[in-house]
């Protein structure tokens, strides 16, 4: 399959087989006082484990989530009993919103076979399919550690790209914060954005039901930002989780070697060292 998505139609057909490994990544902002575990504990996708982004991060920064050593990725995968040989598909509560950052890191810790529910379990609920609750009980799995350099961007690889123009950085935020008008939701981080960046709402990707709009709107919304397609390309957003919700987007166009910075406005904006500008 070429596509990064795939409908509750097609889960529902091969749920509870062998091959087909259902992860849940619901997530939400700190503001919002909301428990992705405790939401999943109460009810999930029958088979599904949960995968906590705080949780399976590097704890020695003080940056939200960033991604975790392979090595250390590779022991809680194992731990979740995720295999490189099942189809993965990672949901959330929202309809597409944290997915896609599990999405992309399993792909950056080189999981061959990954996939986006498109319209989470908010879809999956709403169409009446079936639930379960309590905790997850996964059988272990041993897993080599692997890691894709070339999906990952970090701060000095921002910098010469903000330095030398020799790529695009694509901004999910809400453009209100790409252009300094809006406060931050997290304390202490600069308003603004990169010098040279591209503004793209990652809400402008999705339809309001939380499904994914088609390839040829996602194909319009990055032209109509002045995104070239042939050019690389580096998201960005407030902490590396809608980026991948625009990774995910240019996967679907073939766009499959788009990278995310893993630390975004938290670690840009958090700096007195970083370039910002204000306006469009």
């Amino acid at each position: 399959m070429s596509d990064p998505l795939v409908s509750t139609a097609w889960l529902a057909e091969r749920l509870g087989s062998p091959d087909v490994q259902v992860v849940d990544a619901s997530w939400h902002m700190p503001a919002e006082a909301r428990s992705g575990r405790a939401e999943f504990e109460a009810a999930h996708i029958p088979g599904a484990v949960f995968f906590g982004i705080d949780d399976i991060a590097d704890k020695s920064t003080d940056l939200p989530h960033m991604l975790p050593s392979p090595d250390a990725f590779a022991e809680a995968a194992g731990a979740l009993g995720l295999r490189r040989d099942a189809d993965i598909v990672v949901y959330d509560s929202h309809g597409i919103f944290s997915a896609p950052r599990v999405w992309w890191t399993l792909k950056v810790m080189d999981f061959p076979t990954v996939h986006v529910l498109d319209g989470g379990f908010k879809a999956w609920r709403a169409e009446g399919r079936p639930v379960e609750s309590g905790a997850a009980a996964p059988q272990p799995a041993a897993v080599e550690a692997a890691f894709r350099p070339g999906l990952v961007r970090n701060l000095d690889d921002v910098r010469r790209l903000v330095a030398g123009r020799a790529g695009q950085i694509v901004d999910a935020r809400p453009g209100g914060r790409f252009r300094g008008e809006v406060s931050e939701p997290r304390a202490g981080l600069r308003a603004g954005h990169m010098p040279g960046a591209l503004s793209l709402p990652f809400g402008e990707l999705l339809n309001p039901d939380g499904t994914m709009k088609s390839a040829h709107e996602i194909h319009a919304a990055f032209q109509a930002a002045g995104v070239n397609l042939f050019r690389p390309i580096v998201t960005t957003c407030g902490s590396g989780v809608s980026a991948s919700l625009l990774a995910l987007a240019l996967a679907r166009l073939g766009r499959e070697d788009a990278a995310v910075y893993d630390g975004s406005w938290t670690e840009w904006g958090g700096r007195a060292d970083t370039p910002v500008v204000t306006g469009a």
